[in-house]
């Protein structure tokens, strides 16, 4: 018999999803390469349809994925990061590809540093594990640079935006193969820049975890 006196008991269920970031940040890599290829000068602006399809095609859905995982593990700095990084590209990856070879688009600039100022709210939110928090804050200056060569079409501000993407792309894929192996050893192998309490997720043993 039950007794109506005894104080109840909560249970937590405990769902066990895999972090998104490490998906959300290489595909994240493969738009800023291509894009900074393009600005850089490495390919020529008639193939600047193929970094928009890649944008399109490939960036922008796994990133939605990321972006739908993050939500429901409960992660707000990647569910909202990768929301905004997904939706960017994907104009980004559009007008690109719509538009004459080598043109420029105050419209699109505008876009750009509004995304840039936004993606620093995720960053800012995320200081607790630094270099995650790094890439976000990083696109988001890649975006406001970019912006700005859209609105000004500067070939100076053409090259800063080549020069920061490839950056980006680089702590990206850092980022990604850090958050991969620490998952798949069950402990930090590269710095992420952990601080606490985020630091004790990576401890042996439940209880700490929880």
């Amino acid at each position: 018999m039950t007794d109506p006196f005894e104080e109840p008991r909560a249970r937590v269920v405990l769902r066990p999803l895999a972090t998104p970031l490490p998906l959300g940040f290489l595909a994240l890599a493969l738009a800023t390469t291509t894009f900074a290829a393009l600005q850089l000068g490495w390919i020529p602006p008639e193939q600047g349809r193929v970094a928009a399809i890649t944008a399109v095609a490939a960036t922008v859905p796994l990133q939605l994925l990321a972006s739908i995982v993050g939500f429901l593990a409960r992660d707000p700095v990647a569910a909202t990061g990768m929301g905004v990084l997904t939706g960017t590209w994907a104009v980004v990856g559009l007008t690109t590809y719509t538009s004459p070879p080598g043109s420029t688009s105050a419209g699109l600039g505008v876009l750009l540093v509004t995304a840039g100022l936004a993606m620093f709210v995720p960053a800012v939110s995320g200081l607790a594990k630094l270099v995650p928090a790094a890439v976000m804050g990083l696109a988001g200056v890649r975006f406001v640079v970019t912006g700005i060569y859209e609105l000004e079409a500067s070939p100076t501000w053409k090259s800063a935006a080549g020069w920061v993407g490839l950056a980006l792309a680089v702590l990206a894929l850092y980022a990604a193969l850090a958050l991969e192996l620490e998952a798949s050893h069950g402990r930090t192998i590269l710095p992420l820049g952990r601080r606490e309490p985020l630091d004790v997720a990576v401890e042996p043993g439940i209880r700490p975890q929880l």
